[in-house]
């Protein structure tokens, strides 16, 4: 598995790290998996909303090359989803087998087009921002709909990570990453924090 992080001037740390901390975890505990990734962005280095920077490895690739696009949020995502360049280029995921956001990630994701039909979540502040860009706005904590995985706001990045952990491998291989970062709050299985498109629960 081919995973693109996506970074932006102005995202929420939390956000990005969270997810990728539990996603880059398989390839240690299980080094026979074939996993990888990159932290993509429209320019070499990119600013936090706290003012940390960060030195971008690949500079808008075309996102179809990944099985999995990941966006974080941040308050400049409002600003952002009129941006041509930013929707374009993401866009490029649109045949991606997985698509991930968190927070106000699912504000690009929707602006690019990518939630038609589909029901999502974001940060509570911003659920009528969402409104527009998909089917329904699900009030949960993590939303699955088909390929398409959203959670709410920054500290679900974690619990986001470990359930799309546990769809693409298993629960036992889930709970060995949540020992392995002594983050005991998710719980394998069906959650109350979780609604399914295809069950509707």
């Amino acid at each position: 598995m081919k995973m693109a992080f996506i970074l932006f001037h102005g995202m929420t740390a939390l956000d990005l790290i969270g997810f990728t901390e539990v996603m880059t975890r398989l390839a240690r505990i299980r080094p026979e998996a074939d996993i990888s990734w990159d932290y993509c962005a429209l320019s070499t280095q990119i600013t936090d909303d706290r003012g940390l920077a960060y030195v971008v490895s690949r500079v808008k690739p075309d996102l179809s090359e990944y099985d999995l696009v990941f966006v974080p949020g941040g308050f400049t995502t409002r600003e952002l989803r009129y941006d041509p360049d930013v929707l374009t280029w993401l866009q490029t995921a649109r045949e991606a087998k997985h698509l991930v956001s968190v927070c106000t990630g699912s504000l690009l994701l929707g602006a690019a087009g990518l939630l038609e039909g589909k029901r999502a979540t974001t940060n509570a502040s911003a659920y009528e921002l969402l409104t527009p860009y998909c089917k329904e706005v699900v009030q949960a904590r993590i939303v699955q709909d088909g390929r398409l995985f959203t959670g709410s706001g920054v500290s679900s990045s974690i619990d986001l990570g470990l359930y799309v952990l546990e769809r693409l491998t298993d629960a036992a291989t889930a709970e060995r990453v949540q020992t392995d970062m002594s983050y005991p709050y998710y719980r394998t299985g069906t959650s109350s924090a979780l609604y399914h498109a295809k069950t509707g629960m």
